[in-house]
């Protein structure tokens, strides 16, 4: 190990340690390391380490990464376990770790049979690194305040991917912008992903100052995904944003509501018609037939077709992040492609395509689907418990749209299971679920969904525990509670001397000195 990777260890152990003491000692510090958690999320390749790196290989995964995100997260959790806010729990069990639990542990079992075992062991590592983040995010909302600074950093970071792609396009001359994330697609599938977040923030009683920035994160990020000239992040984050308005809106119709909705469709009609040009050039540039039904290019049914020979030939797949490995060595070839086999894990492969190869690049790319790509990676089991986890997500954030109510802790599970609708469309034909910076956004917002479950779940077994009660002791329980609905409207913590307009977005907890 070089002298930078120590240095890197050092720093690591360092940064965790010392982050750990002063979450503990100072706990208002843990909004910060929260809020700096969201914000660097886009950006967190740019301040990481990767130990043991494989540069050339062309996997979701190239090396044990570690970055000042995985730093802010631990040290989150560990304070939340350690010390715990007044009045709350060290922790709970979330909805839907059970899953992914089984799902890591599956994983794990799949790399222990798989050959190489390097590549398997880099995705692992990042699957607990999402584990940490999806634990410290549902340890750490709990009330309003909380979800206020989830918004509030959110809507920033969003913001700032927007403007900087209008900066990348208009100053910088690049036809499809990559943000923070290097990538167009990815940050096409950040902003799907994010937007409808801020559809259900609008609709929901929070401050109008966070309402503000959410309409503001919105049209960003629409303007962020069409630049990217995304043909499917165009049709989704329309398809999300006009389900998280319609599911959390009123259905009250008014003359405000009537000129939003004209300046919104004006807005809209104004961006498509600028990008209109590049858009329609690129829907022409290919069509559905030869995407998945030509044999003789790299379109999308090339990696179905590559998945089924893999299931067809190993029903437990080829080991998690070995697709690039054993497509170019012999799934490729098999189905026609004349890919460049790797040099083993420890060199670099031949760069040099061969005469008359009918593919773009030397070695095979990751599958540009999630489930051909978990498919072939993980077998046929490894696919059916992604999909009963998916199945749980979309559960536990369905379970929010009865009882409609502008509570943000019920209104923004909406919100979220449009987020999850956004990124489960865009995996349909890209693998960025696996690129870190969407990793890390995924598995925040669902820590934050598990917490709003659990806050849900708990209200209604108190609820019930009081109609028990008044049902038992009517005469000295009739004045206290005058509804037994399953989630009572809280009162809002927003008061008038830390409400937004004075510019105190979060004031103390009630009752949960920081």
């Amino acid at each position: 190990m070089g002298g930078k990777y120590l240095i890197g260890l050092f720093l690591m152990l360092l940064g965790c340690f010392g982050g750990t003491v002063l979450t503990c000692l100072w706990k208002r510090s843990r909004d910060f390391f929260f809020f700096l958690m969201i914000i660097l999320m886009p950006m967190t390749e740019r301040f990481d380490i990767n130990f043991i790196s494989r540069d050339f290989y062309r996997g979701t995964t190239r090396g044990f990464e570690f970055s000042l995100v995985d730093i802010l997260s631990i040290s989150l959790l560990a304070s939340a376990v350690l010390i715990p806010r007044k009045g709350w729990s060290r922790g709970f069990w979330p909805a839907s770790f059970g899953f992914l639990l089984l799902f890591f542990f599956y994983a794990c079992f799949n790399v222990g049979m798989s050959d190489p075992k390097l590549f398997g062991l880099f995705e692992l590592s990042k699957m607990i690194r999402g584990l940490i983040i999806f634990l410290a995010a549902a340890f750490y909302v709990r009330e309003e305040r909380e979800m206020g600074i989830f918004i509030l950093a959110m809507g920033l970071i969003v913001s700032y991917e927007g403007a900087l792609a209008l900066q990348q396009r208009y100053f910088g001359r690049i036809n499809r912008v990559p943000g923070t994330l290097d990538d167009s697609n990815s940050l096409s599938v950040f902003l799907c992903t994010t937007a409808p977040i801020f559809a259900a923030a609008i609709n929901s009683r929070i401050p109008k100052l966070l309402k503000g920035l959410s309409a503001i994160a919105i049209a960003l990020a629409c303007v962020g995904v069409v630049l990217t000239i995304s043909r499917m992040g165009v049709v989704i984050v329309a398809l999300v944003l006009m389900g998280a308005t319609f599911a959390t809106i009123s259905y009250q119709v008014t003359a405000r509501k009537m000129v939003i909705g004209l300046v919104v469709l004006l807005g809209a009609t104004g961006i498509v018609a600028k990008s209109w040009k590049t858009l329609e050039s690129r829907f022409k540039s290919s069509t559905i037939t030869e995407e998945y039904g030509s044999n003789k290019n790299l379109g999308r049914g090339y990696y179905i077709r590559v998945a089924r020979a893999i299931v067809d030939d190993r029903v437990l797949g080829v080991g998690l992040n070995n697709w690039s490995y054993w497509v170019s060595q012999k799934y490729g070839p098999r189905l026609g492609y004349h890919f460049v086999h790797y040099s083993g894990t420890d060199r670099d492969p031949v760069r040099i395509i061969p005469p008359g190869s009918n593919v773009d690049d030397a070695q095979a790319a990751p599958a540009h689907s999630l489930g051909a790509l978990t498919a072939g990676e993980l077998g046929l089991p490894g696919l059916i418990l992604f999909a009963f986890l998916w199945m749980r997500w979309f559960q536990i954030g369905a379970s929010f749209f009865w009882k409609r109510t502008m509570d943000p802790m019920h209104r923004m599970g909406v919100g979220i299971f449009f987020a999850l609708l956004g990124i489960f469309l865009s995996s349909l034909t890209e693998w960025v679920f696996r690129h870190s910076p969407i990793y890390y956004t995924i598995h925040v917002l669902l820590g934050v969904l598990a917490s709003l479950y659990f806050i849900k779940k708990k209200a209604k077994r108190e609820a019930a525990g009081e109609a028990l009660n008044d049902e038992q002791f009517p005469e000295e329980t009739s004045d206290q509670n005058e509804s037994n609905q399953p989630f009572p409207e809280p009162q809002p913590i927003y008061s008038a001397q830390g409400s937004a307009l004075d510019g105190g977005f979060f004031p103390s907890p009630k009752g949960n000195p920081a």
